[in-house]
């Protein structure tokens, strides 16, 4: 089938899905940040006037060229908004629809105010203060400086204590879809998913959950750490469906850590990559996103499509999370790989342009004009 041809299935399957999706209780956790945008400059021509640097490596040129002698950069602030993976890949659900639980650090014993728009559409339950980021944002990526103290604070522990257990076991309870995303911040979250095996284990009949597993830039933990993450990973699916997901960088770690071949940084040879990780620690689906297309693997196969891919995005920061809230709802629907795929990658796309969350209306007719 053509991307068009998908586009169009996808957006009419899209279409009469309210009632469906009123229908699965989601349930996210556990990070939250405070993030703050800043361009930075390149050069100045007035007070009110500059030039943003155009793309990550020519400022990674100048400050690998500042060897011995330092760099100093101006920035101007773009936004103060909500960050982290749960937050908005929460929020993504909730706009398109879905009812959606939310327990993490957006503000402890009080709601900080930049969470106040997601606590709108979402039942919010804070554990702890929110990390704080300083994005630096590009055209064609980001860098993140990260204040993360309080994400010690996120522990099994807290969650018992400041949720209170019963609340808690009810809310994983009720859910159709978790999603645990950002292991690589959260120093606890390994002991948290073992909990979870262990004293939530579903009794004998019961529906398995979808369980999305995101892990967040997993370079700045060692590779027992997180070799250590996908055997755990692996566990849930044992009593769950578990789809992981990676963007490109993230994949390649994953396949190195679990030995795999390399794979060629192709559209097929990403598919492949998704499958032979998938195989390996035996999931019901692995999704690869890259920048321009995506690549998934379930048990009916390999599929591939490419993204409404923008040189001119007003934002990429949540874009992954976009992403992987469409492809959610896909799975959530019912759709086949391909339609999921497109789900998500028409979320993102739809994202990045306005630098806002489509709501389902939004994203039937993006995706009526791929």
């Amino acid at each position: 089938m053509t991307d068009s041809r998908v586009a169009r299935q996808t957006a009419e399957r899209l279409i009469g899905s309210r009632a469906q999706l009123l229908k699965y209780q989601c349930l996210l956790g556990f990070d939250g940040f405070v993030d703050e945008i800043y361009h930075v400059v390149e050069q100045r021509q007035s007070p009110t006037k500059f030039t943003p640097y155009g793309a990550v490596k020519p400022f990674g040129s100048v400050i690998a060229g500042s060897t011995g002698k330092g760099a100093a950069f101006e920035v101007v602030e773009q936004a103060v908004r909500m960050g982290g993976n749960g937050p908005l890949t929460a929020f993504a659900l909730s706009t398109l629809g879905a009812p959606v639980h939310y327990i993490g650090m957006c503000g402890y014993p009080t709601l900080h105010p930049v969470f106040a728009e997601v606590a709108k559409r979402a039942k919010v339950h804070s554990i702890a203060n929110p990390a704080l980021t300083r994005t630096l944002e590009f055209p064609d990526g980001k860098v993140v400086l990260s204040q993360n103290e309080s994400v010690n604070e996120v522990s099994w522990d807290n969650i018992k204590k400041r949720l209170t257990e019963a609340k808690f076991k009810k809310t994983w309870s009720d859910a159709h879809f978790i999603g645990i995303v950002n292991w690589t911040t959260l120093p606890h979250l390994s002991a948290i998913w073992k909990r979870l095996l262990s004293d939530y284990a579903p009794v004998k009949g019961a529906a398995r959950k979808l369980i999305f597993f995101d892990l967040g830039d997993p370079s700045a933990r060692i590779d027992a750490d997180l070799l250590a993450a996908l055997k755990i990973i692996s566990e849930f699916q044992e009593q769950h469906d578990v789809i992981l997901g990676l963007n490109e960088e993230e994949a390649n770690q994953v396949a190195r850590v679990l030995r795999l071949k390399k794979a060629p940084a192709t559209p097929k040879g990403t598919a492949s990559l998704a499958a032979a990780i998938r195989e390996k620690l035996v999931l019901h689906t692995v999704v690869i996103h890259p920048t321009k297309y995506a690549a998934a693997a379930d048990a009916q196969g390999e599929a591939i499509l490419d993204g409404p891919y923008t040189a001119k995005p007003k934002t990429t920061v949540g874009a992954g999370d976009h992403f992987n809230a469409g492809f959610v709802i896909g799975r959530l629907l019912g759709l086949a790989l391909p339609h999921s795929i497109q789900l998500a990658v028409a979320s993102s796309g739809f994202y990045v342009r306005h630098a806002t969350s489509p709501n389902r209306e939004q994203l039937v007719r993006f995706l009526q004009t791929l």
